[in-house]
């Protein structure tokens, strides 16, 4: 009875913290502290948890620091993409992109593409701009890589004084950074979302 009245006592706590007014500056926080963490680059295919199912904590690609990020928020978006992509499978790539026919509850959100997709249907899609007072703190990014490798980071509140960029925290092979990477790769994308869509 002890360790039910816990759990009911973590699960109301958690429901709370997902209900809660979540702000930029939250996720702007939760991504600069994911850059305290050392992860191994590592895309390996991983069967994990359903809901709030991560990867080992030492390891991870761009994808896991944005959804580490919102996790930190009470925002599962392994969940949220999921439940979305269940319902509405047509409006993703996955079958165009992987042939997939099925939602797939371990990697779904953890592809840029998907990410891609669901922040554009529940967020906002903002144009893609050259300008770097158009990228707001909290803003999702996303950018093409050589290879056409996709990429996705977070904006941050911290500017590099000489090129008034707006840094941004991201992993893209040496961990979760903080850097001054705006403008290094073509943009393919512009997202705003802090809010659950239930």
């Amino acid at each position: 009875m002890k360790y039910k009245l816990c759990f009911l006592v973590i699960a109301s706590l958690l429901a709370g913290c997902a209900n809660a007014e979540n702000t930029a500056d939250d996720l702007v926080d939760a991504a600069i502290e994911r850059t305290q963490h050392e992860v191994r680059y590592d895309p390996a295919y991983m069967k994990i948890n359903y809901p709030n199912g991560d990867v080992p904590a030492g390891t991870g690609v761009c994808t896991d620091v944005v959804i580490r990020s919102y996790r930190a928020l009470g925002i599962d978006l392994q969940q949220l993409v999921h439940e979305d992509m269940k319902a509405h499978f047509n409006e993703y790539p996955s079958k165009r992109i992987w042939g997939m026919k099925n939602t797939d509850t371990n990697i779904d959100h953890r592809r840029v593409p998907n990410l891609q997709t669901f922040f554009t249907r529940h967020g906002e899609s903002l144009p893609i701009s050259e300008e770097s007072a158009d990228f707001k703190p909290g803003d999702i990014v996303t950018w093409v890589l050589a290879g056409h490798l996709p990429h996705i980071g977070i904006v941050t509140d911290q500017i590099n004084s000489q090129t008034q960029h707006p840094l941004i925290v991201h992993n893209i092979g040496a961990g979760p950074v903080l850097e001054d990477m705006l403008f290094n790769y073509p943009i393919t994308g512009h997202y705003r979302y802090l809010q659950p869509t239930h």
